[in-house]
C-alpha cells in the first residue's frame, strides 16, 4: 500500500502524484457513506456510538419521536392523502411550529459542534451551510401510508439551488409571526414537509441509530417487510422511509478503520462550515 500523510492523501512514488481516497476521520454529527457506498454494513458505523461524536444525541432523537407520535395521532383525524394537503387547523399550526423549531435545534447543534460561530445570531443563511456538509437536498422521505402521489417528499430540494428557499419553512415563519393573516399557510402539506425535514436531519447525522440502551447487532442487509421494496431504508422511529444520498464523490466519503481511531484522544474532525459562507 502506498504511504499516506495525516490528511489522508495517498502519496505515490515516481512522478509527483497525489490522490485523495476519502475522509480519514469522521466529522462530528455527520453520517457519510464509505468508499464502497455503504453506510453501516459490517459494523462500520460504530463511530456513531462514541461519546465525542455528538452531544446528547438521545435528546434529539426523543424530541423527534415525540413529534412523530403526535403526527400519527393527527393522522387519525386528517387522512394522509393528496386531497388533504391544503387542510389547516390550530393543531396543524402548533405541530408545524414545534417541528420547525426542532429542525432549527438540530441544525444549530451541527454547526456549533463543528466549531461554527456566528456573532449575529442564527439565521437561515447560517442553517443552509449544513447543505455543504450533509447534502440535505439529496435526501428523500416517504410517508408509508398515503393516498395519492404526494407521499414522497424531498424537503430540502430547494437548497440544491444557490438562492433556493424552503417553502414549508417560509410558511412556518409567516404563520408563527402573523397567525391572523397567515394562518392558512400552516397546511398539512407544510407540516408533512417539515416533519420530513425532521426525518432527514437526524438521519444525516445518525443514520438509523436511535441511541437506545439495547445491544447493537451488526447490519446484515437492507430491512425487509411489507411495502419496503422502494429502494429506501427505515428511518429512526420505524415509521418513515428514507433514501440516503448516493452521489457523494470519493473524496467526500469516509475511508477509515474505526478500530484504529477509537482509542485515539481525538478521533473526530470538524467540518469548516464558515469556509462556505
Amino acid at each position: 500500500m502506498a504511504p499516506s500523510d495525516a490528511s489522508g492523501w495517498l502519496v505515490f512514488c515516481g512522478p509527483a502524484t497525489l490522490q485523495r481516497m476519502g475522509i480519514s476521520r469522521p466529522y462530528r454529527r455527520m453520517c457519510r457513506p464509505f468508499l464502497d457506498g455503504d453506510y453501516t454494513e459490517g459494523g462500520r458505523s460504530l463511530y456513531l456510538l462514541h461519546p465525542g461524536f455528538a452531544q446528547e444525541p438521545r435528546h434529539f432523537v426523543r424530541a423527534f419521536l415525540s413529534i412523530q407520535a403526535d403526527l400519527l395521532t393527527l393522522m387519525d383525524f386528517v387522512e394522509p392523502a393528496d386531497a388533504n394537503l391544503r387542510t389547516y387547523s390550530h393543531k396543524i399550526h402548533q405541530l408545524l411550529v414545534r417541528t420547525c423549531i426542532e429542525v432549527e435545534a438540530n441544525l444549530t447543534a451541527i454547526l456549533k459542534e463543528n466549531g461554527y460561530a456566528e456573532a449575529r445570531g442564527w439565521t437561515m443563511k447560517d442553517y443552509r451551510l449544513v447543505e455543504h456538509s450533509h447534502r440535505l437536498s439529496s435526501f428523500q422521505v416517504r410517508v408509508p401510508i398515503w393516498r395519492g402521489t404526494s407521499g414522497a417528499r424531498s424537503p430540502f430540494s430547494a437548497w440544491s439551488q444557490p438562492q433556493g428557499a424552503l417553502a414549508w419553512y417560509q410558511h412556518y415563519n409567516k404563520a408563527k409571526h402573523d397567525r391572523h393573516e397567515s394562518f392558512h399557510l400552516a397546511t398539512f402539506e407544510a407540516l408533512i414537509d417539515a416533519v420530513a425535514g425532521l426525518v432527514v436531519v437526524p438521519s444525516a447525522q445518525f443514520h438509523s441509530e436511535d441511541y437506545s440502551p439495547n445491544d447493537k447487532g451488526l447490519s446484515i442487509g437492507s430491512s425487509y417487510s411489507y411495502d419496503t421494496d422502494d429502494g429506501m431504508e427505515t428511518a429512526i422511529g420505524a415509521y418513515f422511509r428514507v433514501r440516503f444520498p448516493t452521489e457523494w464523490p470519493d473524496a467526500d466519503r469516509y475511508d477509515f478503520s474505526w478500530n484504529d481511531l477509537r482509542s485515539q484522544p481525538e478521533p473526530f474532525d470538524r467540518f469548516d462550515h464558515a469556509a462556505h459562507r
